[in-house]
């Protein structure tokens, strides 16, 4: 096998910034919406939002005896209609408005879970001020310079919007070297780094793409870090790459033996 060398290049520099580590190691992407898309959606949900207001103003004149009444009728039909409504629906429909349904596009967490009240209250509260105050001047200006195309709202709340409408691509497992089985059946595999999980199995699912250098190096690099978490070593003369791919079959293997014991658990203490 290569000697292990220095982990100074790290294995982290082969997942990329917006990503979602599943059980299985598998990186999944989520691309941040295009400007292009956040405009178009916003302009949908301004258009509608517009319409609700002019609706609201003329049945709050049509209901309110006094010009007292009429106040308070105003502030609820604009707090409801910028703020409360926007904020309850995109909690419900998991980062959803009309608009970001229509272009296909949703808000989520920056860990890209998804966004609670309090995440979609914060980001239309501030819109009130930077989109219709001030225009959407200071939401553009930002979401022009920010990386993930945030505006002031969601630098705020923690949250950015990404494409929801995205062919994902996961994979297929790898398979165990059939002379390598014993032996990883029989070794002490300890839990990777989710950095260097992510690398090998990346690494895994497109050795063939690769040129002979990349491949020698990404190789080298990423065994040396999961060396350090097997023992005993494999069997004298194992190929780096077949040893690899050993560590992540029988990872998960185990794995998956674990959910199933987990979930037959479940079912017989849960059943009557």
């Amino acid at each position: 096998m290569t000697a292990p060398i220095s982990r100074t290049s790290s294995a982290a520099s082969y997942a990329g910034i917006d990503q979602l580590v599943t059980g299985e190691a598998v990186a999944l992407e989520l691309p941040p919406a295009s400007l292009g898309l956040r405009i178009v959606s916003g302009l949908i949900d301004v258009a509608i939002q517009f319409g609700i207001l002019v609706l609201g103003t003329i049945l709050a004149t049509i209901l309110a005896p006094d010009e007292a009444l009429f106040g308070v009728l105003s502030i609820l039909v604009l707090t409801f209609t910028l703020v409360i409504g926007p904020a309850v629906l995109e909690t419900l429909t998991m980062g959803r408005t009309i608009g970001k349904l229509a272009l296909g596009i949703r808000t989520v967490r920056d860990d890209a879970g998804p966004i609670s009240f309090h995440h979609a209250f914060v980001r239309h509260l501030i819109g009130v001020v930077e989109i219709w105050v001030f225009s959407g001047v200071p939401a553009l200006v930002c979401a022009l310079v920010n990386p993930k195309g945030k505006r002031i709202g969601d630098l705020v709340a923690g949250t950015y919007v990404v494409r929801d409408r995205y062919n994902l691509r996961l994979p297929w497992p790898v398979e165990m070297p059939p002379h390598l089985a014993r032996w990883a059946a029989g070794a002490d595999i300890g839990p990777l780094p989710d950095s260097l999980a992510v690398a090998l199995r990346q690494l895994l699912g497109r050795t063939r793409t690769l040129s002979p250098e990349a491949r020698h190096s990404l190789v080298t690099n990423i065994l040396a870090g999961v060396q350090q978490h097997v023992s005993p070593p494999p069997p004298p003369g194992t190929h780096p790459e077949d040893f690899l791919a050993a560590v992540a079959a029988e990872r998960r293997r185990r794995d998956e033996h674990r959910l199933w014991r987990e979930a037959d658990l479940r079912w017989r203490l849960t059943r009557r």
